[in-house]
Order: C-alpha cells, then structure tokens, then sequence
C-alpha cells in the first residue's frame, strides 16, 4: 500500500486536472484550484489578510487554524470550519488558549500555524512571539477549546512541523533556526522528544541549495508517509534583485531516520506566477501548510499562502509527485 497511515478522505477538495495544463511533467504534477484564491483576504470581520494557515479533516468536514493578519496587522490566529474545503467560516476572535500549566509565558504575537492528529488529538505548532520568534505548541480535540504547552524550543526558530506518528518511541519535529529578523539564512533540523516537552537529539535534514531554494528552506505541511518514505513538501527562497522569493518543492526521507534524504527533486513544484501569488502584502510568495489526502485514491489537497494575502489550493496524486522527486533528484 502506498499510503501509510492515511485515512480515506472521500469527501476531499478536488478539481480534475485541466486538460489545458498538459502532462504530468518537469513543469509540475500539482495544478492549481480553478476558484483561487479559495480564501480571500478579507473574510472575517477585521482581517487584512489571511494565508499561510492549516487545515485538517474534522468530523464530516474540515476544520483549521488560520493566520489572519487585522487591520492594525497584528498577527495571531483563528480557528475555523467547513463542510466542503472550499467555503470556510472563520471566527472573528483569535484564539484563546487555556494555559495547561500557570507559568506558561504569554505570547507576543502567533503566525503561519500547522495542525495535525497525534494519537487522540489535533497539534497546533506555529511560530511564536516570546523575546524573539520560537515555536509555540498547543492542542484541541474539538476545534473549540484550545490548550496551550510549553514552547519547543528557544528563540530564535521558526517553521515548527510536528511529525503525526512517532518515530521509535518519541515524537518528532522538524523546524529551522533562525534570526531574530526576516532570515536571511536557513536550514531544516528534526529533533525529538519523550513527552513534547524537553526536545533532543538534533539532527541536520537538509540546507539551501542552487536556483529557487538557494537562500534558505523550511519544512511545510506534515510530512506524509508513504511506502517509500515520508513525502515532505518545504518552501524554499532565493534572493532576487527585487527581494525574497518563495517557492516550494518535495523531498523523500527515510521512514525509520527522517532526518536521512532518500530524493530531493531539483525543479520546484509551484512558484509564484499568477496575480495573487505574485501581488499583495509581500510580492512573490508561494507557502505550503497544509496536506490533505485521500487514504484510496492518493488524491492531494495542498492549501498554501499566496503573497503573504489570500489562500490557494492545489492539486495532484501522490504517487505522480513521488516519481516525479525520485525522476528529478539530485
């Protein structure tokens, strides 16, 4: 069976490959959503953008954690639902969590959020504000009361993706230490941990390399595990005349020792090209959060930031992505 651990997700967003887009191929075997942007900047209340958020299957819909930027544009997120994928409802109110020991530090500011089932519940990781960026962690089981943990790791670290099984004995997490400011630098680390809160055995991944990943890279959705490995989608970004741009790509790592690159494909798998990814609050930024799969069909559902301002979607199977990271390896 390709997929491991994958439930079946009949119900999963889908748009069919327009026959306009061509073959499966070196140009890309993900296409996108006919309808993007599916979230637009402006869907709750108060918010100037909305991008870069997570989204997870609940019940017999959806659910997710969103980064929505307001119009004072402070960062935090929001919890929000919906039957299909494509419509959400947001709530206006950020979220507030229940502190599950007193001394935990509040937060400065929370962005860019991952959500994923471990166990017996739904992990919310997201880059937090304490002294400088860091990881923040929480969890919920119903999407409505959230409870917050101890920070993973100190400042300054960014892009916090926990793994949704754990590896041996101990769950495991990928992130990237950074600077205090917009890094200029960067590479993809994994650790793990007896009990989510004293983290270890840090292990080098993978670090920037030529054309659209020469500056640094950062892990995206949940890593998915197949028959061949885990299948991670990460961003990578290069240093152009006109400023940072954001792109992203996949990577197969080993299923025993995630931290071992099995294949890493050269050419990116979305960049940013259309309008919406290419004009808003920060030009040129195409981020991926969140994965949704169909256990039965491999069918993937990819949602991603577009200019730091509205959600996308994309398309594609997961077998045609895996050939095309072992085609196009390095």
């Amino acid at each position: 069976m390709l997929l491991k651990n994958s439930k079946a997700l009949p119900n999963i967003p889908w748009e069919p490959r327009p026959q306009s887009s061509g073959a499966v191929s070196q140009s890309s075997p993900l296409w996108r959503y006919s309808g993007n942007p599916v979230i637009p900047r402006n869907l709750t209340a108060h918010s100037n953008s909305i991008f870069n958020s997570a989204v997870v299957p609940f019940k017999e819909g959806f659910a997710g954690v969103f980064r929505c930027d307001d119009t004072a544009r402070r960062m935090n997120i929001y919890a929000g639902k919906s039957p299909d994928g494509f419509k959400w409802t947001i709530e206006n109110k950020a979220i507030q969590f229940i502190k599950t020991k007193a001394d935990l530090p509040d937060s400065e500011y929370k962005y860019d959020p991952r959500v994923v089932w471990v166990e017996d519940r739904y992990y919310i990781i997201w880059c937090n504000g304490y002294h400088g960026a860091c990881i923040g962690m929480g969890w919920t089981q119903d999407f409505e009361n959230f409870y917050l943990m101890e920070n993973p790791f100190m400042p300054f670290n960014r892009n916090g993706v926990l793994f949704p099984r754990k590896i041996g004995s101990n769950y495991a997490i990928l992130s990237r230490p950074s600077d205090s400011g917009h890094t200029p630098f960067g590479d993809i680390i994994y650790s793990e941990s007896p009990d989510l809160t004293y983290w270890g055995k840090h292990r080098h991944v993978m670090a920037p390399s030529d054309g659209w990943q020469s500056t640094k890279v950062g892990a995206g959705p949940a890593p998915i595990e197949t028959s061949e490995g885990w299948l991670l989608f990460y961003h990578g970004v290069l240093t152009s005349c006109n400023g940072f741009v954001y792109s992203f790509g996949a990577a197969l790592l080993d299923r025993d020792e995630p931290w071992k690159v099995i294949a890493r494909a050269e050419p990116y798998l979305i960049a940013p090209q259309t309008v919406y990814e290419c004009v808003g609050d920060v030009p040129n930024v195409t981020f991926p959060c969140a994965a949704l799969v169909d256990g039965d069909s491999g069918k993937l559902a990819l949602y991603y930031g577009c200019a730091d301002t509205v959600t996308g979607i994309v398309f594609g199977y997961i077998q045609d992505v895996l050939d095309f990271v072992k085609q196009y390896s390095y």
